[in-house]
């Protein structure tokens, strides 16, 4: 099968419109991203995405705990000049103005290159965009990484409210691209389909993340699973959410985090097929009918990314909502709470937090953690 291309905003390139995403890569003790990388199946799996025609690889600072950008370096030696690597300078971890290139030489290092071909600031946000960037001069530093060859593009993460969007977007008139969370259940969530659009029409490439929702969408519950399975055209979960995806236009590529090969097969199947407008209207009723039944159940947008951690009083945030939803998107209370005595240490569990607020200020999904937690425990903590 042919992998598909689209071109990336104004440049003079057409990306894979499927791209690999280094967050969720096989790890030797399952630890989801964990440090502990399985080195050769990873490489193995990069191996066959670049054999199947994937040419957009990215990464960051932060994915699992340091460990992705120097795992990719590895997986890409003999292979730099046909892909394009992005990855992101952490923002929240700037300190001083010099740490933006203390950093981006670190990164340089690790992907063995002497170049980045998307660099994104990442997370931006309200306040990190009005406060963080012009504190440090974090436009200058990169402009300056541009000019030395370091940097080839700059573009930015987002997450925080759609109002903060158009900010950012029209606040810099060198960005090359952007990348967004966006997927069927998040519309109208963070930048959604009006700052899918508002980007697309400033001529800026738009790379999707989250297209699954941290998996979420791969794995529907019996009763949404009917809906799929009642559809006249037949599709996986997984091909559902990526072919509304690519359906749209201004996507130009669509992240994956990728764990095994299986995944990355089924991914690869997938892009093979991608075209814009390609949706009918009995194709938007399948997805207008799982957007209602998903609603209709999910409790907290939590997508695993682990942005909360670590908790300076030691609750596993993320395994604690993942338990709670699961009570609900699986209509199984007494097994959610089965699973939170059983794999949750007592000292981890929701029970333990004091509503520090410390971990919102880094949530992605501006998820208000402390005020769900008793929630979280009251219903998972019951004998």
């Amino acid at each position: 099968m042919t992998m598909q291309f689209r071109k990336f905003g104004r440049l003079d390139w057409n990306a894979s419109v499927l791209g690999f995403g280094c967050m969720r890569l096989p790890t030797a003790d399952g630890k989801a991203n964990g440090p502990n990388i399985n080195e050769a199946e990873a490489v193995r799996m990069i191996h066959h995405a670049l054999d199947r025609g994937v040419n957009y690889f990215d990464t960051a600072y932060i994915y699992h705990e340091g460990n992705s950008e120097t795992v990719l370096g590895k997986a890409l030696r003999g292979h730099r000049d046909q892909v394009k690597i992005a990855t992101k300078s952490p923002v929240w971890l700037i300190q001083k103005e010099a740490d933006f290139d203390r950093m981006l030489n670190e990164q340089l290092r690790k992907l063995q290159t002497d170049h980045i071909d998307f660099y994104l600031l990442h997370g931006l946000d309200k306040k990190r965009w009005s406060e963080v960037v012009p504190k440090f001069k974090l436009l200058e530093k990169a402009e300056a990484a541009i000019h030395d060859g370091r940097i080839r593009h700059l573009g930015f993460s987002f997450h925080d409210n759609y109002e903060s969007f158009p900010d950012i977007v029209n606040g810099y008139d060198r960005w090359t691209f952007c990348q967004i969370q966006y997927n069927y259940m998040d519309t109208e969530n963070q930048a959604g389909t009006k700052g899918l659009k508002l980007a697309a029409a400033r001529g800026l490439a738009v790379v999707i993340m989250e297209p699954l929702l941290g998996g979420r969408l791969a794995k529907p519950p019996p009763s949404i699973r009917e809906v799929i399975e009642g559809a006249s055209v037949k599709r996986s979960p997984v091909d559902w959410a990526l072919q509304w995806l690519w359906d749209q236009p201004e996507v130009s590529v669509v992240l994956s985090g990728m764990s095994n090969l299986d995944q990355v097969n089924a991914n690869l199947d997938s892009a093979a097929h991608a075209r814009s407008h390609s949706f009918q209207a009995a194709d938007l009723k399948v997805i207008a009918d799982l957007q209602q039944k998903y609603r209709e159940r999910a409790a907290i947008p939590c997508t695993k990314c682990n942005y909360c951690m670590p908790c300076p009083n030691g609750v596993n945030i993320p395994a604690n909502f993942e338990i709670y939803n699961e009570a609900f998107l699986h209509e199984d209370i007494p097994g959610a709470r089965f699973k939170y005595q059983i794999f949750i240490t007592e000292a981890a569990r929701a029970s333990v937090c004091v509503a520090c607020h410390d971990c919102e200020d880094h949530c992605p999904q501006k998820i208000p953690i402390s005020e769900w937690m008793p929630k979280v425990h009251a219903l998972l903590g019951a004998a």
